[in-house]
């Protein structure tokens, strides 16, 4: 099984919306990654276990405080159209869970959403992260807190390209933020309790940084876009949006 985690999404023409560049190398590294490993998801198919992807993501609310893109225009919508269009429902299953709000919220939706119901994840059979190789570690933090899954019960699939300029907030601060704020926590309630505390205190100490000088005006606020909890450098395009192919629904 693969989970793809989403990186944004961008206003495009037409009242609609895109994935950035870094969501779409996402998709590129998980039909990589199956291309690569095309007989292992046919022999797990023909022992009736057909492989599972699950594209998860909906906005960045914990990172920019965005406002929800429309229903069916969120990051994983998005991912899983990009995933059908390549082909991918060929080999695996595709599922997508487009409420959650941060990395963290990635993994606990896809659990609750029972998307990772009937698997046992072990180092014979790993839970395969496509993220960017920077965020990487953090999602291990993570899912050891929220899925209890740590080591080769998890298998690191990289992404590349597409990566704006260094955020507001450098990963290896959030990365140690997540560390100490989720220390001793490991139920999904409580988690998320933390989670949200720690949100409310970086957006207040970023609206702090963005102010100019005594008397200054704030700083324009960034599209909805990036990871959902490290500010991205991404800048608002128009066009390319994506093509809406109808979502399949499997068993």
């Amino acid at each position: 099984m693969l989970v793809v985690l989403g990186r944004g999404v961008l206003p495009a023409a037409g009242g609609t919306w895109a994935l950035t560049p870094a969501s779409l190398a996402r998709v590129r590294a998980a039909r990589d990654y199956v291309a690569a490993n095309e007989a292992a998801f046919a022999a797990a198919a023909q022992r009736g276990r057909r492989p599972r992807i699950v594209f998860t993501g909906g906005w960045a609310e914990a990172a920019e405080g965005a406002a929800p893109p429309p229903a069916g225009w969120r990051e994983a919508d998005l991912m899983l159209r990009e995933a059908l269009a390549a082909g991918l429902d060929r080999h695996a299953d595709l599922r997508a869970e487009a409420r959650s709000r941060s990395t963290l919220e990635n993994l606990l939706r896809t659990a609750a959403d029972g998307l990772l119901a009937g698997h046992a994840f072990d180092r014979h059979h790993p839970l395969g992260i496509v993220s960017h190789t920077w965020h990487l570690p953090r999602v291990r933090y993570l899912a050891r807190r929220a899925l209890g899954l740590r080591g080769g019960a998890l298998l690191d699939v990289p992404a590349t390209g597409g990566e704006p300029a260094p955020g507001w907030w450098p990963e290896g601060a959030v990365r140690m933020a997540c560390r100490l704020w989720f220390l001793g926590v490991r139920d999904p309630a409580g988690l998320l309790r933390r989670e949200r505390a720690m949100v409310a205190l970086l957006h207040r100490a970023r609206r702090g940084t963005r102010r100019g000088p005594a008397g200054g005006r704030p700083s324009a606020r960034r599209p909805a876009g990036g990871d959902a909890d490290a500010p991205t450098g991404y800048r608002t395009v128009a066009g390319g949006s994506t093509a809406v192919t109808k979502n399949r629904r499997t068993p």
